[in-house]
């Protein structure tokens, strides 16, 4: 723990902005760094409830829950705090399903144990799980519609791994350490398979904590771009899309709520569906064919879009111009035909 404390220590902190909820929506227009806002959310009730202690705020939760039964991930006693793989790859923890004062009731008869077991809800959509929590707890982002997901749990740690969509993270309860990276990191973070991962997101190999340098001896070029974010209840954080982040809960329990949005069109495929495709069609091609994949990619998806269609009469172009949500139906028709066969 020393020596984890030592490197988060050696780490330069998030910039803050003085960001009041109302200026939120237009301050994100044009951001393309993480920042953090103090207070932004000091009077959320979820927030204020926290405060008092974290059974009130485990109440809090269970008075609102639906009644269903909530997705729960649960660590080994004694195995520690970070959800990841375990030395098979497989992962360190087991999933459950039970009604949310059952799960929360675990995590208060465990809180003062010191190999009390990991107890983690991720992800749980607000609109689904629950009652008037979203409404009474929100951010106010203008137009753009936000997934709004709420995160419990016990102390934990998230490997380093990065979202597509923009992210506004809000510490609810207890306290909540983010560790970020620049996108262009990802080859010196060691990110792990695509296929298998803890949470739908590859993560970084590497343990913060007690980094092997030795093993990822690149990790050493990304700890020179990192930066540090340490939350209170009530603060946020802003981390643009494809920024890596390591998350830890600190406390005994920890809240976090986050918005994800993003501002492209919302008939757009997604660039990990694209990402695997390639990898199915392209990466095991000959090199002298790869190369040249390569450049027609960058002629037609990484340069210039109207440059690579000039030549094309502008009412011929069709998915070679703008895309336009009828040229993007058809693209993924062809694409749903021809991965069909």
């Amino acid at each position: 723990m020393a020596e984890a404390a030592a490197i988060f220590d050696r780490l330069p902190p998030v910039a803050e902005e003085g960001v009041v909820a109302t200026d939120l929506a237009q301050r994100i227009e044009q951001a393309d760094r993480p920042f953090v806002m103090r207070g932004i959310a000091a009077d959320w009730p979820l927030v204020r409830a926290g405060l008092d202690s974290g059974q009130v705020a485990r109440d809090y939760l269970v008075a609102r829950a639906r009644d269903r039964k909530f997705p729960v991930n649960i660590g080994q006693p004694g195995a520690g705090e970070r959800l990841f793989y375990n030395a098979e790859m497989g992962m360190n923890f087991q999933m459950a399903n039970g009604p949310l004062d059952a799960i929360l009731g675990g995590i208060s008869a465990n809180e003062d144990k010191p190999d009390a077991p990991l107890i983690y809800l991720g992800s749980i959509d607000m609109g689904d799980y629950f009652e008037g929590l979203r409404e009474a707890n929100t951010l106010p982002l203008g137009e753009r519609k936000a997934i709004e997901s709420i995160w419990i749990g016990t102390r934990t740690r998230i490997a380093a791994h990065n979202d597509m969509p923009n992210n506004v993270a809000v510490c609810a309860v207890g306290r909540r350490r983010f560790t970020i990276f620049p996108p262009d990191q990802f080859a010196n973070l060691y990110p792990g398979p695509i296929d298998n991962t803890p949470a739908g997101r590859p993560v970084s190999m590497v343990d913060l904590h007690a980094p092997d340098f030795e093993k990822f001896p690149r990790f050493r070029d990304a700890l020179e771009t990192a930066q540090v974010a340490m939350l209170e209840p009530g603060d946020a954080v802003f981390i643009p899309s494809m920024w890596w982040h390591h998350v830890e809960g600190l406390s005994p329990f920890n809240i976090l709520v986050n918005f994800w949005f993003s501002d492209a069109p919302s008939y757009l495929g997604k660039p990990e569906d694209a990402l695997n495709h390639a990898i199915l069609a392209i990466r095991d091609l000959p090199p002298s064919q790869k190369e040249v994949l390569k450049a027609m990619f960058d002629f037609y998806v990484f340069g210039d879009t109207d440059g690579s269609a000039a030549h094309i009469p502008e009412g011929a172009r069709g998915i070679h111009g703008t895309l336009t949500p009828e040229n993007a139906g058809r693209i993924r028709a062809h694409l749903l035909r021809a991965l069909s066969q």
